[in-house]
C-alpha cells in the first residue's frame, strides 16, 4: 500500500435540496483535489439532508431516495470524481425496485459506484429498511470500509469490519447536540448559531462541551485505537432541519491519535496523509492478533431482543 491523503468534510447542508448540496460538495471536492487529496468523505445524508426526514410519509420518502448505482446524484458524483481526479463519499436515502427504503453512503470514482453501504441500523423514519451485510472494498490499493452512525456505537460492527480486512473505516454521521440520559447532554440554542460571528466563543463552548466533542471523545479514538485502524469521522455543521449541528470532522489514526479535524464554525474539510506503516506499529495490530476466539465467540453470538430507542425522538 501506498500513503494516500484524505480529506474529511463539514458543511451545513439544506433539507431535500440535492442540487444545493451538490454544489457545496463539488466545490469542497475540488478545493480538496487541488490541494492533493485522494478521497473527500462527506457526512450521513449529505446529499438529502437528515433530520427533516423524521416526518416524512413513506412516499415522500420514496420521491426523495434514489436508486444506486443509476440515481441521477450518482451521475452528478460520478462526472465531479472525473472532473478533479478524486474519490468522493456522500449520503442520501436509497430505494430498490422492491419499494424498500434504505439510508445509503456510497464511494464514487470516475468509474462510478464502487461501493455502497446500508446502515444496519437505521431509526430517523420506521419507514427505512436496516442493511443486513458489511461493507469492505479496495480504494487506491487500501482495503476501506463503511459504518453509517449508530452502526459505530455497536462495539461488534467496527470489530467485524476490521476482521473483513478494513484498515481504513469512514464513518459519516449526523451526530452529537442531541438529548440523552447522560449528564451535560442536549439541544444547543440555534440563536448562538446565528450569531456565531459576533460571538464565537459561546457557540464553541457548546460545540466543544458535553453536549458535542466531549462526548465524541469518550468513545471515537477508541474505536481507531483498539481496531488498529484509521477512522474517517464526517459530521454535519450548522442547522440541520430544526437541529444544530457541531461538525468536528476529524480522521484518527490507529494510535487513536487525531491527525485531521475541522475547527471552523462553517464549511470546511481537512487532510491527513494516511501510512502503512502505523497500521503495523499501533497496539492494535497486536491485540486483534492476540485475540482468542475460542472462549468467547459462543457467547459474542448469542443471541438477545435488542430494542432500539433514541431517547431525543420521543420529546
Amino acid at each position: 500500500m501506498e500513503n494516500i491523503r484524505i480529506s474529511t468534510a463539514q458543511f451545513e447542508s439544506r433539507s431535500a435540496d440535492k442540487g444545493y448540496n451538490l454544489a457545496i460538495m463539488e466545490r469542497l471536492s475540488a478545493e480538496a483535489a487541488a490541494a492533493g487529496s485522494n478521497v473527500i468523505a462527506f457526512h450521513e445524508c449529505s446529499l438529502t439532508g437528515y433530520t427533516f426526514a423524521r416526518n416524512l410519509s413513506k412516499k415522500e420518502l420514496l420521491d426523495i431516495a434514489e436508486y444506486i448505482p443509476d440515481g441521477e446524484s450518482m451521475k452528478n458524483l460520478t462526472e465531479i470524481a472525473s472532473e478533479y481526479n478524486i474519490a468522493i463519499l456522500a449520503g442520501l436515502f436509497e430505494k430498490d425496485k422492491n419499494g424498500y427504503i434504505y439510508k445509503a453512503y456510497v464511494c464514487v470514482t470516475s468509474d462510478g459506484v464502487v461501493a455502497k453501504h446500508r446502515k444496519l441500523h437505521p431509526f430517523i423514519n420506521p419507514h427505512l429498511t436496516a442493511g443486513n451485510s458489511y461493507t469492505v472494498f479496495d480504494l487506491f490499493g487500501w482495503r476501506c470500509g463503511i459504518l453509517i452512525c449508530y452502526d459505530n456505537n455497536i462495539l461488534e460492527n467496527v470489530r467485524a469490519t476490521k476482521l473483513l480486512g478494513a484498515d481504513i473505516i469512514f464513518m459519516p454521521h449526523v451526530t452529537m447536540c442531541t438529548p440523552s440520559k447522560r449528564p451535560g447532554s442536549g439541544f444547543v440554542d440555534p440563536k448562538l448559531w446565528n450569531n456565531r460571528e459576533v460571538d464565537p466563543t459561546s457557540l464553541r463552548q457548546e460545540f466543544d462541551g458535553p453536549k458535542g466533542r466531549e462526548w465524541l471523545m469518550r468513545w471515537l479514538p477508541s474505536r481507531a485505537h483498539d481496531n488498529g485502524i484509521y477512522v474517517v469521522f464526517s459530521n454535519p455543521i450548522g442547522m440541520d432541519d430544526d437541529q444544530l449541528k457541531n461538525g468536528c470532522s476529524m480522521i484518527i489514526d490507529p494510535y487513536g491519535d487525531i491527525v485531521a479535524e475541522c475547527r471552523k464554525l462553517g464549511d470546511d474539510f481537512e487532510t491527513a496523509l494516511i501510512t502503512p506503516e502505523k497500521l503495523i506499529s499501533a497496539g492494535g495490530s497486536r491485540y486483534t492478533n492476540a485475540r482468542r476466539p475460542n472462549l468467547y465467540g459462543d457467547i459474542i453470538s448469542k443471541s438477545h431482543n435488542p430494542v432500539q430507542k433514541i431517547a431525543w425522538m420521543d420529546d
